[in-house]
This record gives C-alpha cells, sequence and structure tokens, in this order.
C-alpha cells in the first residue's frame, strides 16, 4: 500500500559513520545531565551519585562535524558542553548492566549546545528547560566510530579547545554513571532501539560561545570534532 503524505515528509537525519560510505539513522537523542562531579559543582549542584536523570534533543538537531553552526535566537549565553555520544545498533528495555554494551553500535564525540540564559531562567521559574536545550543545530557531532574500531571506552582524555585554548578537560573514567549503567538505566524510561544517540555527560569548564568562534573537541579513541560558530 503506498502511503501519500498530506505534507512533505522530512528527511531522516543521519550522521556519518567513520571509513565508510554508510551512514547512521537517527532515531532520538538522549541525553544524561551532569554526570561528571566537577561539572555538577560548577552548575552549583550535589556531586554524589544519585541517579541519573535524562532530557531530550531533536534529532534534527544533529549537525555534522566540519560545519558551521548558527548561532541560535533567544539567547545571550550560549555553552558547550563536549560529550562521548553512544550509538545504539539494537535496542530493548529493562536492559541489564551486564548486557547494555551488547546494543551499542559504535561512539560519537558531540557538543551538546546550551542556551545556558534560557535554562536558568527555566529553573528559577519551575519550567521545563527544552528550549534550552533542543533547538536547531544544538547537537554537533563526530562521525560515528563503529565498536570493532573503538572498542568500548571507559577512559581517556575527553577535551574542548575554543580558538585554540583549553575549555575543557576530564576522563571518562571521571563518570559518575558509565555507559553500561547508563544504557541499563534509560532502558527503564524507555525503550530503546536502533538509530538512538545517547549524550553521556560533559566534564567542568563549560562556558560561553559567540560568533566567530571556532571549536575543537575529542575522546582519546574515538575522535575530534570541530565546527565553527555562525552569525543568526
Amino acid at each position: 500500500m503506498t502511503v501519500e503524505y498530506a505534507v512533505p515528509a522530512a528527511p531522516r537525519p543521519t550522521v556519518e559513520v567513520a571509513g565508510s560510505a554508510l551512514v547512521f539513522p537517527v532515531r532520538r537523542i538522549f541525553c544524561v545531565a551532569r554526570n561528571y562531579a566537577a561539572h555538577a559543582r560548577e552548575m552549583g549542584m550535589g556531586s554524589g551519585r544519585a541517579p541519573p536523570f535524562f532530557f531530550t534533543k531533536p534529532a534534527d538537531a544533529v549537525i555534522a562535524s566540519g560545519r558551521a553552526v548558527p548561532y541560535p535566537s533567544r539567547t545571550r549565553n550560549l555553552h558547550h558542553e563536549i560529550e562521548l555520544v553512544v550509538a545504539l545498533g539494537t535496542g530493548g528495555r529493562e536492559v541489564g548492566i551486564d548486557a547494555a554494551l551488547v546494543l551499542v553500535f559504535g561512539y560519537a564525540v558531540g557538543n551538546d549546545l546550551t542556551r545556558r540564559d534560557v535554562q536558568a531562567s527555566a529553573k528559577e521559574q519551575g519550567h521545563p528547560w527544552d528550549a534550552a536545550k533542543g533547538f536547531d543545530h544544538a547537537a554537533p557531532i563526530s562521525p560515528i566510530v563503529p565498536v570493532a574500531r573503538a572498542g568500548h571506552p571507559a577512559a581517556g582524555r575527553i577535551w574542548l579547545e575554543v580558538n585554540g585554548k583549553l575549555r575543557q578537560q576530564g576522563d571518562l573514567a571521571d563518570m559518575i554513571w558509565s555507559v553500561p549503567e547508563i544504557i541499563a538505566e534509560l532502558s527503564t524510561w524507555f525503550e530503546l532501539a536502533p538509530g538512538d544517540l545517547i549524550f553521556t555527560g560533559t566534564p567542568a569548564g563549560v562556558g560561553p560561545l559567540v560568533p566567530g568562534d571556532h571549536v575543537q573537541g575529542g575522546v582519546d579513541g574515538v575522535g575530534v570534532l570541530e565546527h565553527s560558530m555562525a552569525s543568526r
């Protein structure tokens, strides 16, 4: 049966697969909040091992490494947040920690761009802060490196520079919740599926970006992400 859409169907967002002509179809983007103790402290929160909580970005927020990211509207304080990204190749619900890594297709480097002023205002008023995280081009991402090449990185440097100056630096080993723990916990809230991306949190040092900035960041053993910030 041929499906006829009432309006033109949007194309499926995709991410390049490193070393391949393949692309990874993005289904959903989940993000883990405050998964590094030092970042939790700089945001004025406790740094203990509290249960992780999640927020989302739209799938079409992805933008490829090497592109110019338009500076978003309705903010005067856009922040960078460098992160390890997990790309799922299979799905499931109520996944056990010991089985969680079986779901992983590969890993990438992402920048969880955040309208920090919008987020702060929403928190003060007790409002949702979707608009602080889920705007257009809010998820710059490097090509995905399959597990066969990257393994499952649990330690290694994660860093970000703006205009050649180091802003963020940490180690994956500093994550409060590991990748298997994140996947297992997330699967109790949502049925995970192939094409899901998980941004796993950022180390300390988040800070502002302005038009004209050049951003470069990476995760050892995974890759490097770079993008510029363009005017609106």
